[in-house]
């Protein structure tokens, strides 16, 4: 995985699942998350920042200069950073104490990947591996 390695026990999966949501209106997070018995939580997620649509009046040109100014703009307060919407999300103190350990992907494929990976581990009881760059 992207920052780390991840391994579980088939018997101690209770359950994998996948889904979607908007975060702050700003950015949408396609999670999978592995659940077991212990006290670490994982997820695994795809960030992307919502695409903001032209209101009347305002070209859709204009809106995609914006958001190349801003991530342009970013390169040069942080040069050789990420932009923020591709780095893992933690809030302080709430994420950073809650026994979780997160994986943020580089694309949504990815996610249905890993989750197809771990829900045959899950549903079938056998060992499966997947390697994400």
């Amino acid at each position: 995985m992207p920052g780390g390695t991840y391994e579980v026990a088939i018997r101690s999966i209770i359950s994998v699942s996948t889904h979607e949501y908007v975060v702050d209106g700003v950015a949408r997070v396609t999670e999978m998350n592995i659940e077991t018995p212990g006290a670490i939580e994982v997820r695994f997620y795809y960030l992307e920042p919502i695409v903001s649509t032209s209101p009347i009046g305002i070209g859709q040109s204009t809106l995609d200069k914006i958001q190349e100014l801003a991530t342009e703009a970013n390169g040069r307060v942080n040069p050789g950073d990420e932009p923020p919407w591709e780095k893992v999300v933690k809030n302080y103190p709430t994420t950073t104490h809650a026994h979780t350990v997160e994986y943020r992907l580089d694309s949504k494929d990815d996610v249905e990947n890993l989750f197809n990976s771990a829900e045959q581990a899950f549903r079938l009881n056998q060992n499966t591996v997947i390697q994400v760059q």
